[in-house]
């Protein structure tokens, strides 16, 4: 599979300039004043990110909302068994010894030939795991007790004996073939697939959350389970890696039956507790810079992040035309234009003071950060006009609020010292002294204090030492000898990962395409939709609505699996090698990841993170303990009272997260940022108020802001004043004003290609099993030659004389030859 097949997802509604393209007509126009009204009231988001949202959440968004009547299929076979073990008393009521006895009964009767009957045991067990819920009054007793019987499942080796069952399914050719040529796939195509997959998710996402009142034999049951899932003991690779061939089997229509949402929130919380979250990967990164002898971190960036508040969104191009038609009904006579500088100083505003009450009179800024880019010259004086005086009354520190601090410390990083060092010799001496940043001879004193400052905040990352290692083990493989490489989960999954690579990534983003709410239908297009469809499609409205929702909540589970997966596997393998890192991040461009992540945005956002596509009676537990009330449209319309979708404003985030690690520092993929005009896109996502999300929409800003000319950064003031308040800055980078951008030649080929080779050189060097063939010695000894033992072949000794006769005897040998010279 090649990258080039890989479906390039075009943004064509945008125009020359960046803007997006309105269609006219007064239905149109309605609804951007809606949109627009609805933006200006947009209010902060309490979202506290973290690597997964509540337990009960990620139980619940394992099953789709068609599988619901599998619970109490579930329980009925659980109890016709449990029945002729234990009569009339309750799982519950049993002591540990007779409830390990039952376990152990159920395992034997897993390895039964009969396939009917293997799905009734584990139907029974996934009973267990699901918490024994008919036993149980409240959602807490349901979760009490599907703990206690994980690891009573854990300990007696359940999750083996699933994962042989599972290779059995993945390599079960008939039913894949069957499914290959049925027109339409059901959820009774996945039957076995999706119990397996269930019982072995609840058992890695239980055992995986820590409590504070886990028993000690749980605690050590958890790293010995940790261990496992991050070691090569399942067919000598880690479990991770069969869920990724599982995830291209799918997407190479071998296996359409697969159940793909399943697969991929087991396939990232496998991840996630294997490798760690991101508070074990901030601690990693801290261990690690000690390790290297390097300065610790100047903060810690997670508690940097949730300390931010959000800004207030720049305005939209209907906001824009509202203020400038109410500015011409109240304007008695045209004033004279004044200086923009004037005007900064006399009613510069804190744009970031969180006002949930927007009052026009009091900030004309929106008029000049419109979200299309510039406004029309003929309203030019109207926009730029100085607002009324303030009333005298008021005091000046109510006008002027100024940020009392940035949040994150300047870095710097030691190329550039090294380039303001040779600007600054060419200068004023008329010679460079290459990498030498010591050597300030000749140079003025106010040159000697700015390297003094920029050597202050000097930061030298993991990824430069590595980097410089790795020249040197390039350069010297024989003096510097063997490299020694730490066993971790990181590095096992990445060598586990490396052939196939590439399949993994391309897989990972048909199927994000595909979940995507920007992405059409397509008849070419994988079917996502395996295990949400029922047997028979549904005849009445309410049921057809009530699929809508579970549909539209299964492509958003995909999304957040996806994003949090691909995140995940970015930063950890940064942290293990920059080259590990590269090469996932040059697979995911090659496969055109950056418009991808475009596309998905390019969509009403807000609508996006406010989706209320959940029915909250239809969650596990809650379905299992209450009575089900009747549903109706109004309720399913209604869905949840909550401000915001978590699971979407999550993927969101990941996204973003994942598009700032592509493109920084590389500035070739930061000018796809620029082709792709994203910028239009991106000043959209700002109208979520979650400082997290703006944060990173900011970063991917600052680094194109100097290609998108003068123009539109005088036109989008409040986005470049939010860029500077909360982005961290690198003291002599030149991103607000940068006024040579022709000098640098965008050469996307050669900078991926130099990259490439590096990151060969690297896997060619660790990885490759036949390496240094030309160093290896030679054995000159004539005695210790002959005397080696060589493997012959069977047969040898029926040939043997028949090769003497051809090969020796036959041969005319010429002594003589051997005292001429040569």
């Amino acid at each position: 599979m090649q990258a080039e097949d890989m479906e390039v997802p075009i943004i064509n509604n945008l125009n020359d300039n960046g803007d997006r393209q309105r269609p006219k007509g007064k239905d149109v126009f309605k609804e951007q004043q809606k949109e627009s009204e609805s933006s200006m009231e947009s209010p902060n988001l309490e979202f506290e990110y973290g690597d997964t949202d509540a337990l009960t959440a990620e139980l619940s968004e394992l099953y789709s909302y068609t599988e619901e009547p599998e619970f109490a299929l579930n329980r009925d076979y659980f109890e016709e068994d449990f029945r002729s073990h234990a009569r009339d008393r309750r799982w519950i009521e049993l002591t540990v010894e007779e409830q390990r006895s039952y376990v152990m009964r159920l395992l034997d009767a897993l390895e039964v030939t009969d396939r009917d009957k293997r799905l009734k045991v584990a139907r029974a067990i996934l009973y267990l795991a699901q918490g024994v819920f008919d036993d149980c009054d409240t959602e807490v007793d349901v979760l009490h007790w599907s703990r206690h019987n994980v690891f009573l499942l854990y300990d007696m080796g359940i999750f083996t004996a699933l994962l042989e069952l599972l290779s059995m399914e993945i390599d079960n050719n008939q039913a894949c073939s069957s499914a290959v040529r049925k027109p339409a796939i059901s959820l009774a195509d996945s039957t076995e697939l999706r119990v397996l997959l269930s019982i072995m998710y609840l058992i890695v996402e239980t055992i995986r959350v820590q409590t504070e009142d886990d028993r000690p034999e749980w605690r050590a049951s958890r790293e010995v389970f940790k261990n496992e899932l991050g070691s090569p003991l399942y067919n000598g690779e880690p479990f991770a890696l069969l869920l990724f061939t599982m995830v291209t089997k799918f997407c190479s229509m071998n296996a359409p039956h697969f159940p793909m949402k399943k697969v991929l929130l087991l396939l990232w919380k496998t991840i996630l507790f294997t490798v760690g979250g991101f508070q074990e990967l901030q601690e990693m990164k801290v261990r690690g810079r000690e390790r290297l002898n390097l300065p610790p971190l100047p903060e810690d960036s997670i508690k940097v992040v949730r300390a931010m508040r959000a800004a207030s969104p720049p305005a939209s191009a209907m906001e824009l035309i509202e203020q400038q038609q109410q500015q011409k009904r109240g304007r008695r006579s045209r004033r004279p234009l004044v200086k923009q500088d004037s005007l900064d100083t006399y009613n510069e505003r804190d744009p970031f003071k969180n006002d949930d009450a927007r009052d026009e009179e009091e900030d004309p800024e929106d008029t000049d950060s419109g979200i299309e880019g510039e406004v029309d010259p003929l309203d030019r004086d109207v926009i730029i006009q100085p607002p009324p005086p303030p009333p005298p009354l008021r005091p000046p520190t109510e006008r002027v609020n100024f940020p009392k601090g940035l949040p994150w410390a300047p870095k710097v990083r030691e190329k550039d010292i090294e380039h303001f060092l040779e600007t600054s010799r060419n200068k004023f001496i008329g010679f460079t002294l290459g990498n030498d940043t010591d050597t300030l001879v000749g140079l003025p004193r106010p040159i000697h204090e700015s390297v003094k400052t920029l050597k202050q905040h000097k930061y030298v990352s993991i990824a430069e030492v590595q980097i410089k290692k790795e020249d040197e083990l390039q350069q010297c493989p024989m003096s510097l000898g063997e490299e020694e490489v730490a066993e971790t989960p990181t590095e096992m999954l990445y060598l586990g990962m490396l052939p196939n690579l590439s399949q993994y990534v391309i897989a990972l983003l048909k199927l994000l395409l595909a979940a995507a709410p920007t992405s059409k239908a397509k008849t070419d297009s994988i079917n996502i939709l395996a295990d949400v469809l029922p047997e028979e499609m549904p005849i009445t409205v309410l049921q057809s609505m009530k699929l809508g929702i579970d549909v539209n909540r299964h492509k958003e589970i995909i999304v957040k699996a996806i994003s949090a997966l691909l995140l995940l596997l970015l930063k950890h393998f940064k942290l293990n090698h920059i080259y590990q890192f590269e090469i996932v991040s040059q697979h995911l461009v090659f496969a055109n990841c950056i418009p991808l992540i475009l596309k998905f945005f390019n969509q009403n956002i807000m609508s996006y993170i406010s989706a209320k596509n959940s029915i909250c009676v239809l969650d596990f537990p809650h379905c299992v303990v209450h009575e089900m009330p009747e549903l109706t449209a109004e309720s399913l319309e209604a869905g949840d009272s909550n401000q915001f979708c978590w699971r979407n404003l999550f993927s969101c985030i990941n996204l973003l997260r994942i598009l700032n690690k592509l493109t920084k520092w590389k500035h070739s993929r930061t000018m796809m940022l620029v082709v792709f005009k994203s910028a239009p896109i991106l000043k959209r996502a700002l109208k979520v108020k979650q400082a997290m999300m703006q944060l990173y929409v900011l970063k991917l800003l600052k680094i194109q802001t100097k290609y998108l000319g003068r123009q539109w950064r005088k036109s989008n003031m409040k986005t470049m004043s939010a860029i500077y308040q909360k982005v961290r800055h690198r003291l002599n980078d030149d991103w607000a004003y940068g006024n040579d951008i022709d000098a640098r030649p965008w050469d996307f080929q050669a900078e991926e290609c130099a990259l490439r080779e590096s990151i060969e050189k690297f896997n060619s060097r660790r990885y490759d099993r036949n390496k240094n063939g030309d160093f290896v010695p030679v054995d000159n000894c004539l005695q210790s030659v002959l005397g080696q033992r060589v493997e012959l072949p069977e047969d040898f000794h029926y040939s043997y004389e028949m090769w003497l006769e051809r090969e020796v005897f036959s041969q005319p040998i010429q002594w003589e030859g051997l005292l001429q010279n040569p």
